[in-house]
């Protein structure tokens, strides 16, 4: 992943009699043998009926756990397999026993010892384990909280919410979690501050509540955990969690800057929550199985809101470890928060995308940190850079050929030439490496500065970077144009001066690195749900690594700057932390629905927000049902509410076998036509409609029904602006709500009047409006 987842009598079978025989000490010294396991053999993660385990649980009356006795009987068929074929039977591998969120384990096992499950009675499904990756002071003032009002009065804030964070770790010294001011650990708090390299229980207190490491998983698929640069315990050696924990739910910190840039009070969105971190990304990446295994032992533990600012690409829900163990989640009153990627701005790459889960999309603040360059012949352009330091001299330009050798336009290591780039600024193209690596490698030819080049895809996109070097971005009209004046000039010059922090930029923008919908995997529903700010964001970070992570980078800081979803995630994750303060009965699905409807679609100059990548107003693809507004949130005035059982009737509309829906349903589960529940009778916060390109009058009719949690009674009346070549016929038009908690429906229906072949998109939205509530929803609108 990336940092952003039969009867009871016939289950008394031959098989299970075998494996009741063995005994624990047995199999407890074949899992930890040391001889190593068949070169053929990988992790599975093995999904089990949780009904027939209960009743296992129950006959072996205490003498081994479930997990113990269905393993004994993998051992027993692996080694009767072995006697058959005369040959040695590997040692199979437990890593973890999955019990709250999911109903499994995970293993490793050879391809014979996987397919034995086949045998065992209460055996769902398997899939191979595979990695994930990882995918931030002025943001809760961008966000309109105040310090003593709304959602950060101090009523709102006295409550006990719990955020657990699945991350790389946390630096628990840091003061973004110290908990010397807090209350006593909520007694109903049942997690544990496990101990490790570099890291004891005494490190956790009333802030940090909790602390677990896993990395089993990731070992076992060939992670290598270097001891000496990492720590295996759930101390952070990325950064990456550190960030991210602080972002949700960090302390109030002032006097806090990345080199005097971005300087001021930083805190999380939600800075009195409890944090409990759960550490499950490495260096290269986190396994599945150990991150199933955080999210199991975090809601376990009692956390209220999980963030996860990792992912792997777009894939079937019924194989996403993540979409599998959040459904889980959800079904215990969690609420949970994902980044949606950065593989913008391309089309159809939003991850994390399963409709409970509440993907987050990344967006620009009103804060930049901008440069300028100035040509030899007097042209200056706008960059961004987080270098602090005087301007530099007008410096000589080379790129490409005239740098290096092949590959010398990205600044990739042994690409360039020192007597071609010494005391010269060095043009780098964007790709291939990290941006800060190619300014450490101009450094080491003796470069003296670096200007970093936007493609088309990347647009105008401005990323600052803290750069070893005096460095700058520049987006794609000023690169283009840099290319141009180095190819036709004799002796073509530039400087960069630094400008440091500026506040009052137009915003918030969608960031072009953002994944985009729609979603691949089900069409039917808009990905992602909302943006929020995710563009240079100031937050904790351990004070033993450097800014940029560049072994050659021999800075050390408590904060830094970084860009991504990763950031933005955890900002919605500590805001659902404030509406549970304010809303502890809310269900996910009301919090999510809170989120969307109230969020907004106009910049701070009142203009449409627009993508960064296009220069065109953004669509629901790119932001959702748009830029998170948390005190309107607060206080929606309706709500659409989903129930896990709706959620399971709409996974019968993919048509899924039984076989795919057990993932879910944690036990043999058959879709009837009964329990089948298309999306147009979901009840999401927002419409995706898919019309016939074959039919120039297609027709497509949504179900929706909306609670009432604002005023007693208001009458809501509709407003909808209609996707272009679509009609729109809303019925009833007006709701009249009489009491708190009542719930009306209404229907919707969408009319193609587009010709014949008509493809593409089109989009609107539906308002529904009583005195100062306005509930909005996107509609987008797809020719199929």
């Amino acid at each position: 992943m990336i940092l952003h987842s039969t009867p009871l009598v016939k289950m008394i079978s031959h098989v299970f009699l075998l494996c009741l025989m063995a005994s624990i000490s047995s199999m407890a010294s074949t899992i930890q043998s040391s001889s190593p396991p068949s070169e053929e053999s990988k992790t599975y993660i093995v999904h089990m009926d949780e009904t027939k385990m209960a009743t296992l649980q129950s006959s072996l009356a205490g003498s081994k756990k479930w997990h113990e006795a269905v393993f004994d009987s993998i051992l027993e068929l692996s080694a009767q397999e072995a006697r058959e074929e005369e040959g040695e039977a590997s040692s199979p591998q437990l890593l973890y026993a999955y019990n709250t969120v999911l109903s499994g384990f995970s293993a490793k096992l050879s391809p014979k010892q996987a397919s034995s499950l086949e045998k065992i009675d209460g055996f769902l499904y398997s899939f191979p384990d595979v990695l994930l990756n990882l995918h931030t002071t002025h943001t809760p003032q961008f966000l309109g909280l105040k310090p003593g009002a709304g959602l950060w009065s101090q009523s709102s804030m006295a409550s006990d919410v719990i955020i657990g964070v699945i991350d790389s770790g946390i630096w628990p010294e840091h003061e973004s979690f110290q908990g010397n001011h807090f209350s006593p650990i909520p007694k109903n708090w049942k997690g544990k501050c496990e101990a490790g390299t570099n890291f004891s229980s005494n490190n956790c207190n009333r802030k940090l509540i909790g602390a677990t490491a896993f990395w089993k998983g990731y070992e076992a698929s060939g992670g290598f955990i270097n001891e000496t640069t990492e720590f295996k315990s759930v101390r952070d050696s990325e950064g990456h969690g550190t960030h991210t924990a602080s972002t949700a739910a960090g302390n109030l910190i002032s006097g806090a800057s990345l080199f005097g840039n971005a300087k001021g009070s930083m805190t999380g969105m939600r800075y009195t929550a409890r944090v409990a971190a759960y550490k499950a990304c490495w260096s290269t990446g986190c396994a599945n199985s150990d991150v199933l295994a955080a999210v199991d032992r975090a809601v376990a533990d009692g956390v209220n809101v999980l963030s996860l600012s990792l992912g792997g690409g777009p894939q079937d829900y019924y194989a996403d470890s993540i979409a599998i163990a959040t459904f889980g989640a959800i079904q215990k009153g969690v609420f949970v928060s994902c980044s949606g990627g950065n593989s913008g701005p391309s089309a159809f790459t939003v991850s994390n995308a399963a409709p409970w889960i509440t993907t987050v999309a990344a967006s620009y603040i009103d804060r930049s940190f901008p440069t300028l360059v100035t040509l030899g012949d007097g042209r200056t352009f706008k960059g961004a850079s987080l270098y602090v330091g005087k301007p530099t001299k007008q410096l000589p330009l080379v790129y490409g050929s005239n740098a290096g050798g092949e590959d010398a336009e990205y600044c990739q290591s042994g690409t360039l030439t020192r007597k071609l780039v010494q005391g010269k600024m060095v043009l780098c193209d964007r790709g291939f490496n990290g941006r800060a690596e190619k300014g450490e490698n101009v450094k080491f030819n003796g470069g003296l500065a670096m200007l970093l080049l936007n493609s088309e895809d990347d647009g105008e996109e401005l990323l600052a970077d803290t750069h070893v070097l005096p460095g700058s971005s520049l987006g794609a009209t000023a690169s283009a144009a840099i290319k141009k004046y180095i190819s036709s000039s004799k002796n073509p010059t530039a400087m960069i001066k630094f400008l440091g922090t500026v506040y009052g930029d137009p915003a918030p923008i969608s960031a072009a690195f953002s994944s985009r919908g729609p979603n691949i995997m089900s069409e039917d529903i808009i990905k992602p749900d909302v943006t929020a700010p995710g563009m240079n964001i100031l937050a904790a970070w351990p004070p033993s690594l450097s800014p940029t992570l560049l072994a050659s980078d021999k800075r050390h800081v408590s904060f830094n700057i970084i860009s991504g979803t990763s950031m933005s995630c955890p900002h919605v994750s500590g805001l659902a932390a404030l509406l549970k303060s304010v809303h502890f009965n809310w269900s996910p699905a009301a919090i999510k629905s809170a989120l969307m409807t109230t969020a907004y679609t106009v910049n701070n100059r009142n203009s449409s927000i627009i993508d960064i990548s296009s220069g065109s107003p953004a669509t629901p693809f790119d932001f959702g049902s748009g830029h998170v507004d948390p005190e309107r949130a607060s206080n929606p005035g309706l709500v659409y509410d989903i129930t896990p059982n709706n959620y399971l009737e709409y996974l019968c509309s993919l048509n899924y076998t039984s076989k795919q829906m057990s993932a879910f349903a944690r036990r043999t589960y058959r879709c009837s036509k009964r329990s089948v529940r298309p999306a147009a009778q979901l009840n999401y916060p927002s419409f995706s409609v898919l019309l016939s390109s074959d039919k120039p009058n297609s027709v497509s009719t949504h179900t929706r029904i909306v609670t009432n949690v604002g005023a007693a009674r208001c009458k809501y009346t509709v407003q909808v602006r209609q996707p272009n070549k679509v009609t729109v016929n809303v019925v009833p038009k007006v709701l009249d709500f009489s009491k708190i908690g009542q719930k009306l429906s209404y229907k919707v229906t969408f009319v193609g009047n587009g010709r014949k072949g008509q493809s593409g998109y089109s989009f609107g939205h539906l308002i529904w409006t009583c005195n100062e509530f306005t509930v909005r929803s996107p509609i987008a609108v797809a020719w199929q």
